[in-house]
């Protein structure tokens, strides 16, 4: 199978989720994303990338060691 990696993405929220749609605001909650310009590092798996995808264009990702 494959190589499980213990990669780390750090979340940043660089816009306000406020007036974004409720399953949004509820999926920044979830990855612990309180206010704009609040960061997280999350463990990198499809889970997370999933979440990061439904709040694509509120959040920034880069990868941390």
């Amino acid at each position: 199978g494959r190589r499980c990696v213990a990669n780390n993405i750090r979340i940043k929220q660089v816009r306000s989720g406020s007036n974004a749609m409720q399953k949004q605001r509820a999926t920044l909650e979830a990855l612990g994303l309180r206010h704009h310009q609040a960061e997280v590092i999350k463990e990198d798996n499809p889970a997370i990338r999933g979440m990061i995808r439904v709040v694509a264009h509120l959040v920034e990702v880069e990868e941390v060691d």
